[in-house]
């Protein structure tokens, strides 16, 4: 399955307490068991202002889909098309 990075733009979220982004973390999961297995969360960055979010999902649209349902910006999205760390260099 395609691999995305989407990046949020949400001003202060830096600021969260650990309280809010677990409530986030629940909102988002409960979008997620609603469009089934075609989509899954793998982790998000926090930053000062923007939320990196990396997903696997079938398609774009099954992103964008979760982030209406959820309320959450998907400001950019952008399918991975190579990783590499600092094991490539070897």
């Amino acid at each position: 399955m395609p691999k995305f990075i989407i990046e949020r733009d949400i001003p202060g979220i830096g600021k969260m307490t650990p309280a809010e982004l677990k409530s986030a973390s629940k909102k988002s999961v409960g979008v997620l068991s609603s469009l089934g297995p075609s989509i899954s969360w793998l982790q998000s960055y926090v930053t000062a202002d923007k939320l990196y979010c990396v997903y696997h999902a079938t398609d774009e649209s099954l992103l964008r889909r979760h982030a209406e349902l959820g309320g959450f910006p998907a400001n950019k999205i952008s399918q991975v098309t190579a990783m590499i760390d600092a094991a490539t260099a070897e």
